[in-house]
């Protein structure tokens, strides 16, 4: 008892997707994944105003098709769609790659369904000095606004600077965790805080994706 599993990892080709879709040799295979993995952390750390959920990858032969899922659109287009040929060049020059690139932004309706969108808002909450408690109940009235079946929170570290760091949690609602058909939306980040690194987990239990 207590082994816990990757709630996405748990649903893959059930109810979720792979985030990456492409097919490779072996010889290539770690430089793909490698690619990936830059293209991410460079979305990551260069738009993080934008408040991206996520970032799926295509490949088809010479081309690459990346899809951002963000709440702020504005912020990655820019003035008159400038900011995509930017971010195609920054990838381009620092991937050096002779993949064709195309970016595709889908805007996020309701950003209080996104688990990651409000893991990063509670991790902002609390490099603001906000009690994590008061972030968790801020964070729980977010989710009820959208009609979200059910929530679980965790926060772990030294949590409002305590000299012994521990585990808090909160749930409200259904997280059916072991339900497959289940649509759990799965998040964690971290807070940089002054006393110390906090980690931040999110279950959303949206709906059920198959109906029996």
């Amino acid at each position: 008892m207590g082994q816990k599993i990757h709630p996405s990892g748990f649903r893959l080709g059930i109810t979720e997707s792979h985030k990456s879709s492409w097919f490779s040799n072996m010889k290539t295979y770690p430089i793909l994944i490698e690619e990936d993995y830059k293209i991410r952390n460079y979305l990551e750390n260069t738009l993080k105003k934008a408040n991206i959920s996520q970032v799926k990858i295509d490949r088809k032969l010479d081309q690459i098709e990346i899809y951002i899922h963000t709440a702020r659109p504005g912020i990655i287009l820019g003035k008159s769609g400038s900011g995509i040929d930017t971010i195609r060049n920054e990838i381009v020059k620092k991937l050096k790659i002779s993949s064709k690139i195309r970016i595709n932004v889908t805007e996020i309706s309701e950003p209080d369904r996104e688990a990651i969108l409000i893991a990063k808002w509670i991790a902002q909450q609390l490099e603001k000095r906000v009690a994590f408690r008061r972030a968790i109940r801020q964070a729980i009235q977010k989710a009820n606004k959208v009609n979200i079946s059910g929530i679980k929170i965790q926060i772990s570290g030294r949590l409002n600077g305590a000299e012994i760091a521990r585990k808090e949690w909160v749930r409200e609602g259904r997280v059916p965790l072991q339900t497959l058909k289940a649509n759990i939306d799965y998040a964690y980040t971290k807070a940089q805080t002054i006393y110390g690194i906090l980690g931040i987990k999110i279950w959303l239990f949206k709906d059920e994706k198959i109906k029996v």
